[in-house]
C-alpha cells in the first residue's frame, strides 16, 4: 500500500480534504479533494518530448463526469459516458482558465490535467472543487508552473456574502461569483447574477480573494511536504541574430502601418504584404532562416507597435480612444416564421439570434450530476467559419461555443418570467455572421431583441460588452468594447454584462498574472457606462416586449385538475390523452402535481381542450346534465360513458318516454345520449336519466320516476345494476394510470 499524506484546511466552517499518494501514482502529480460526500481525483502530466513543428502550448483540461459518483447509470442505449454534458464542458473551462496564464511563456511540452468525479453528494458544488483539486495536482507534480491557485464561489444572500455556500442554499442568492486567483490577485472571474450594482460586486471580488487564502497556504504546505522537483520544459525560442536582422528589414513600417490605417481589412491587407515581402527577402538568400520564425518575429513586432500606441498614444488600432464603442444598430422581425428574431451589429461583429417557444414537454431533459432534472431556457451560439472569412469542419459546438452559449444564456435567465407567469420552454439561437470582437456579448444584445420581438415578458433588456487591458508593468490602459487584435493582442478579456439596474453576468480571462481590485473596480465603471448607451441603441429599435406572440407561436392555457383525476384525462393506454389531441390539434402536457398545460397554435381550439378536460375532470353531481356515449346495454338498462374513464348506469325504465321491452328498441351501443345525473352512492356508483332531459324535469320530478328499492341497484324492477365503473368503481381504470406525457 502506497503512503497517504493528507491536509486538511477549513473555509467558511467547511472542511477541505487534499490528499496524494495513494492513486494514480504514474501520474506526474495526483491529488484527491473531499468536501462533505464530494470526492474528486485531479492528476496532472507533461510530455518528455516535443512533437514536431509544435508552434503552440498544447494544454488540455478535462473535466470527467461520472454518474457512477451518485450512485446512478448512465441514460441512452449504451448506459456509459459518451458526450461530455455541457456542466462537464463549462467545468473544464472554468478549470482550464486560471491554470492556463500561470504556465512558462513559450512551453511546448505537452501537459494533460483530468479530474474525474469519484462521488457526488449532490450537495456541494464540484465545479470549484475541481479548480483547487486541479491547482494542486499541478503544484505537487513535476510540471514547470507559477500556482498554486484557489477557487471560491461567493453568495449573496439576506445581503450578506456567503463563501462555498451549498446547492440548496444557492437557490436564495442573488449571486453566484466563482472566483479563483493567486496569493496576491484575482487571474479568473465567472459569475451569474441577478441585477447586482457594481459596487457590490467589487465588494464580493475582494471577499472572495480574501476566503481564499488559506486554500494557498494548504497548497504550499503540500509543496513543501511532498512536491516532486520541476521538470525542465522544451521553450520555443528565436535566434537573437535572426531576431535583429528581421528587425532591421521591418524598419518602422510595422508603425506606420498601424498609425495611418485603421480599417481593419486594409490594415491586414498591408501587413500580408509586408510580411511576403520580408519572408522572400530571406528565403532568397542563403542558409535563409525558417519562414515561420520570421513570420513569428513579425507578429511580435506588430504585438508591440499596438500596445504601445494604445499605452502612450492613446490611440487604438481602429482610431477609437479607450471609451468610445464602435457603430451600433439592430433590426427585429428578420425572420417572417420564427416566433421572435433580433440583428444586432457592432462595428464588424453581427449575431442574429432567433426565439423558438415550445410546451413543458420540450424543456431539455439533463442526464448529468447536477440536481437540477430539466432546463426550461436554453441558449445556444453557432460561431460558423464564415463569420471569420475561413473554412473549417462544422462537427458540432465546440467548447467556447458551448461556454458562451452558456454566458449568454446566464446574462438573460434573471429576466426570464417564470413559468407560472409564463409557461413556455424557450429556446433562444444565436448565429453569429461576422466576427470582430466579443460576439458572446453581441449574443446577449441579440436575444434581447429577439425575446422583445417574440413578445416574452422580460423584465428588463439586458446588453452586454467586452472590456480590455493593456499593460507594460508601468502604465495600463481599461479599453470598451475590444474588436478581435485588441482581444488577440491584449491582456484581458473582461465580458460584463446587465441591465440598467445592475450586473447580470460576467466572465473573465488574463493573460497575465493577475488583475487588483482597483483595475476590476475601473473596468466595471467602464461597462456600466458602455452598456447603458449600447441599451439606448436598443431601445431605440424596440422599447418593451410586444403585447401578442407571433401568430405562429403556441398559445399556451393552463388548467389545475385534481391529482387524483390525472389518469381520467390520460387514458386506458393513453387513449384520452391522444384523443383531446387530435380532436383539438393541441399539445397536452400533465405534471404531478395536477397542472395541465395545453398549447396550441389556434387559441379557440386550445380554449375548447381546457374546457373538455375540465368537463371530464369535475366530479358529478346530481342534476347534471351530460351527453355520452353507451357503451354496454343489459336487459335492465345501458351504461353510459359520461366522462371519459367514467360511465354509469341509466335504467330502461329511465331510457325513454315510452315503454320499453328491450333497452336496444330505444339506444345501441355506440350511441351518443344526453343523461342527467340523479344519485350517486357512497361507493361512487352513478345513477343517470335519459328521460330527464327528453321530459325536461327537475332533479327532484327526476328522482321521484327514478326511486330505486333500497339495496337494489336495478331500478323500480328490482334488477342489479348501479352504475359507477365497469369493473365496480368510479372510473374504468380505477385509480391506476397509464404513462404520463
Amino acid at each position: 500500500m502506497l503512503p497517504d499524506h493528507t491536509f486538511t484546511t477549513t473555509v467558511a466552517g467547511k472542511t477541505i480534504t487534499f490528499a496524494s499518494g495513494k492513486l494514480a501514482e504514474q501520474a506526474g502529480g495526483a491529488v484527491t479533494i473531499r468536501v462533505g460526500d464530494c470526492l474528486l481525483l485531479a492528476v496532472a502530466t507533461m510530455s518528455k518530448n516535443v512533437r514536431e513543428g509544435l508552434d503552440f502550448f498544447p494544454l488540455s483540461v478535462d473535466y470527467e463526469e461520472k454518474m457512477y459518483a451518485a450512485g446512478r447509470i448512465p441514460g441512452g442505449f449504451y448506459r456509459r459516458e459518451g458526450k461530455p454534458t455541457t456542466d462537464a464542458v463549462l467545468t473544464s473551462r472554468l478549470t482550464d482558465r486560471p491554470l492556463r496564464p500561470l504556465f512558462p511563456d513559450g512551453m511546448r511540452n505537452e501537459v494533460q490535467v483530468i479530474v474525474t468525479t469519484l462521488s457526488s453528494d449532490s450537495l456541494h458544488h464540484m465545479d470549484i472543487m475541481s479548480v483547487n483539486a486541479a491547482s494542486a495536482a499541478l503544484t505537487i507534480s513535476d510540471v514547470p508552473w507559477n500556482g498554486p491557485v484557489a477557487a471560491v464561489r461567493v453568495a449573496y444572500i439576506n445581503d450578506q456574502f456567503v463563501v462555498n455556500p451549498t446547492i440548496p442554499e444557492m437557490e436564495a442568492s442573488k449571486l453566484d461569483l466563482r472566483i479563483a486567483g493567486t496569493r496576491d490577485a484575482i487571474i479568473m472571474v465567472e459569475a451569474g447574477a441577478d441585477e447586482l450594482p457594481e459596487h457590490l460586486f467589487v465588494e464580493a471580488l475582494a471577499f472572495g480573494h480574501t476566503a481564499m487564502q488559506p486554500l494557498i497556504d494548504i497548497q504550499e504546505e503540500m509543496r513543501a511536504a511532498i512536491g516532486k522537483e520541476k521538470a525542465t520544459p522544451t521553450l520555443a525560442s528565436i535566434d537573437s541574430e535572426i531576431e535583429t536582422a528581421v528587425k532591421a528589414r521591418l524598419g518602422s513600417r510595422i508603425k506606420d502601418i498601424i498609425a495611418t490605417i485603421t480599417d481593419r481589412d486594409g490594415r491586414n491587407a498591408a501587413m500580408d504584404e509586408l510580411r511576403e515581402e520580408v519572408v522572400n527577402s530571406f528565403l532568397a538568400e542563403e542558409n535563409s532562416p525558417n519562414p515561420g520564425v520570421i513570420r513569428e518575429v513579425i507578429a511580435n513586432e506588430l504585438k508591440y507597435a499596438v500596445r504601445h500606441q494604445i499605452l502612450y498614444e492613446g490611440i487604438r488600432p481602429d482610431g477609437r480612444d479607450y471609451t468610445t464603442i464602435r457603430p451600433l444598430s439592430s433590426e427585429i422581425g428578420i425572420s417572417p416564421r420564427a416566433h421572435g428574431s433580433g440583428l444586432f451589429r457592432r462595428g464588424q461583429t453581427q449575431v442574429l439570434s432567433i426565439v423558438a417557444l415550445g410546451t413543458p414537454r420540450e424543456a431539455q431533459k439533463l442526464d448529468g450530476l447536477s440536481p437540477e432534472e430539466t432546463l426550461r431556457y436554453m441558449h445556444h451560439y453557432n460561431f460558423p467559419p464564415f463569420s471569420t472569412g475561413e473554412t473549417w469542419p462544422m462537427r458540432g459546438p465546440k467548447r467556447r461555443e458551448i461556454g458562451h452559449g452558456a454566458l449568454a444564456g446566464n446574462a438573460l435567465r434573471p429576466m426570464i418570467p417564470s413559468e407560472d407567469e409564463f409557461p413556455y420552454s424557450i429556446r433562444v439561437v444565436s448565429e453569429v455572421l461576422s466576427s470582430n470582437g466579443s460576439t458572446s456579448q453581441a449574443s446577449v444584445c441579440a436575444s434581447t431583441l429577439a425575446l422583445m420581438d417574440c413578445g416574452v415578458p422580460i423584465k428588463r433588456p439586458v446588453a452586454g460588452v467586452a472590456m480590455g487591458l493593456v499593460s507594460d508593468g508601468a502604465k495600463f490602459a481599461v479599453l470598451t468594447d475590444i474588436q478581435g487584435m485588441e482581444d488577440h493582442l491584449g491582456d484581458m478579456d473582461f465580458k460584463v454584462a446587465g441591465t440598467s439596474e445592475g450586473i447580470t453576468a460576467i466572465q473573465m480571462d488574463i493573460k497575465i498574472d493577475g488583475l487588483t481590485q482597483e483595475l476590476m473596480a475601473q473596468a466595471l465603471e467602464q461597462a456600466r457606462v458602455g452598456r447603458l448607451q449600447i441599451l439606448d441603441s436598443m431601445m431605440a429599435t424596440i422599447s418593451e416586449p410586444r403585447k401578442e406572440l407571433s401568430p405562429f407561436a403556441p398559445r399556451m392555457l393552463t388548467i389545475k385538475i385534481d391529482p387524483d383525476k390525472i389518469g381520467a384525462v390520460i387514458g386506458k393506454g393513453g387513449a384520452t390523452i391522444r384523443s383531446l389531441e387530435e380532436t383539438y390539434e393541441v399539445s397536452v402536457d400533465i405534471q404531478e402535481d395536477g397542472t395541465i398545460f395545453v398549447a396550441g397554435v389556434d387559441g379557440l381550439k386550445a380554449e375548447a381542450a381546457v374546457e373538455a378536460i375540465g368537463a371530464m375532470t369535475k366530479s358529478p353531481e346530481p342534476g347534471q346534465i351530460y351527453t355520452g356515449k353507451v357503451v354496454r346495454t343489459t336487459d335492465f338498462g345501458a351504461f353510459v360513458e359520461f366522462i371519459p374513464g367514467t360511465d354509469g348506469m341509466v335504467h330502461i325504465s329511465q331510457i325513454s318516454s315510452d315503454h320499453l321491452r328491450n333497452v336496444e328498441d330505444a339506444i345501441k351501443v355506440g350511441d351518443e345520449v344526453m343523461v342527467m345525473v340523479t344519485d350517486i352512492s357512497p361507493e361512487g356508483k352513478v345513477r343517470l336519466s335519459r328521460r330527464a332531459v327528453l321530459e325536461g324535469w327537475s332533479l327532484d320530478e327526476a328522482r321521484a320516476s327514478d326511486n330505486p328499492r333500497s339495496g337494489s341497484g336495478g331500478g323500480n324492477r328490482g334488477r342489479s345494476g348501479g352504475g359507477g365503473s365497469r369493473d365496480g368503481g368510479g372510473s374504468r381504470d380505477g385509480r391506476s394510470r397509464g404513462p404520463r406525457r
